[in-house]
């Protein structure tokens, strides 16, 4: 293929991977806004697949926003420990549930800066939830979305918030949230941490790095 500036290069990137995987989800389960912010939290440095185990347990323990605020930490740190760092995710999510409630009405937060105001709460926390519960402009940069923006030649940096701001830039706004979760799909199932499967991508005609090779 031709030579393409970094705006078709994102154009074509972004028509691909809906071509590979037209039908796209969180993989965090929730049913109520107030669980994907604790789901978001358990996630950290934990799959979400042992996020959507342990949480199922936590949600069927505290069904609601108001038993979770009202329980206590050690509580909940029994019950996240398999994500791993649960005494500081059990604290985090104690304080967010109650800032919810006293701060927010019992309400999550539509906006990025009152999103960044809870406990345990990042730019990637937030984009997601900016996107799943309210189907705001969003792009959620975790540990596959910096990796494949250098890849793929999105992007020189490794710093998160220059990706995303680089990407909202390349992206269409209504699309961001859906591109994220394909490119998730894509480093979990191609282009992995541990290996580049350069042969059989279907980005390696445009991609940087497979051009290198």
């Amino acid at each position: 293929m031709a030579s393409l500036t970094k705006q078709q290069m994102a154009d074509e990137i972004v028509k691909r991977l809906e071509q590979e995987y037209p039908k796209v989800e969180c993989g965090l389960r929730f049913e109520y806004p107030w669980q994907l912010l604790v789901a978001v939290r358990l996630s950290a440095q934990c799959t979400d697949e042992r996020v959507n185990i342990v949480a199922k347990e936590l949600f069927t323990r505290f069904p609601t926003l108001e038993a979770l605020a009202a329980s206590s930490v050690s509580e909940i740190e029994s019950i996240v420990r398999p994500c791993g760092l649960g005494m500081t995710k059990a604290n985090d999510i104690y304080l967010a549930m109650n800032m919810l409630l006293n701060d927010f009405g019992g309400e999550i937060p539509s906006t990025m800066e009152q999103l960044l105001e809870i406990p345990g709460v990042g730019r990637k926390s937030a984009n997601l939830i900016l996107g799943e519960v309210f189907s705001l402009p969003a792009i959620i940069v975790d540990t596959h979305c910096i990796r494949l923006s250098f890849r793929l030649g999105l992007s020189e940096s490794n710093n998160p918030t220059v990706i995303e701001k680089e990407l909202k830039q390349l992206i269409p706004q209504e699309k961001g949230t859906n591109f994220c979760h394909r490119l998730i799909t894509f480093g979990r199932t191609v282009c992995t941490a541990r290996s580049f499967n350069c042969e059989q991508c279907f980005m390696n005609d445009i991609c940087k790095t497979a051009k290198k090779k």
